[in-house]
């Protein structure tokens, strides 16, 4: 069981790190084609491209993620050669939380003072460099706030895409703790689950308190 559980352990850890930066990625981009494009404040406003966005984004955000990654199995297959193994499950994590992600840094750059950005246009800074240089700078301790969010999200998605195959902690535990009526491997699946989440959440904290 130690093999087991360490082995899971390193495909859960293989899933978050790999989908919390893709998605990261994804949701910085889709974040700041928001605040750029949007009505209220944008810098080019563009209700089209903001309306259709925000409409994907809800859309995506709606589906509960076991039934996203049912969704997207052929889309999966497509791009990993399979649905099935840690690998695979990054897809469907990323773009479960890729939306996530891009509401966390649209909500945080939102939140920088308005005053700050007049500033800035008063010395003659361009739209690029207010984006980057200054909105971003001011709203770092929010986004590290919602990148600890995020990552615990995908802990939670990683252990339900255990139900389908995917590996990790989620698929241990279902397969060893409730298929054979293992208790302790549930339980101390659980526990490892709960502790990484500690882990995660102490060091979001950390990095929250000393970048504010």
């Amino acid at each position: 069981m130690v093999d087991i559980l360490g082995q899971a352990l390193i495909e859960t850890f293989q899933m978050v790190v790999f989908s919390t930066l893709f998605s990261l990625a994804i949701g910085f981009i889709l974040a700041i084609a928001l605040i750029v494009t949007s009505a209220e404040g944008g810098f080019r406003p563009n209700k089209v491209i903001y309306k259709t966005l925000d409409t994907v984004i809800n859309i995506l955000r709606s589906f509960p993620f076991i039934i996203l990654i049912v969704f997207l199995i052929p889309f999966t297959k497509l791009i990993m050669g399979t649905f099935i193994g840690p690998t695979a499950v990054i897809v469907p994590l990323t773009i479960g939380a890729s939306p996530f992600v891009a509401r966390i840094i649209e909500g945080a750059l939102k939140e920088v003072e308005p005053g700050v950005i007049e500033a800035a246009k008063s010395f003659g800074a361009s739209n690029i460099q207010i984006i980057f240089k200054v909105m971003l700078k001011e709203a770092v301790p929010s986004i590290i706030s919602g990148i600890t969010l995020t990552i615990i999200t995908i802990i939670g998605y990683s252990a339900m895409a255990g139900t389908v195959g995917g590996g990790g902690l989620g698929d241990a535990a279902i397969r060893y703790g409730f298929h054979r009526f293992q208790t302790d491997v549930m339980v101390v699946t659980v526990l490892i689950l709960v502790i990484v989440v500690q882990v995660f959440q102490s060091l979001g904290n950390y990095f929250y308190k000393k970048l504010r």
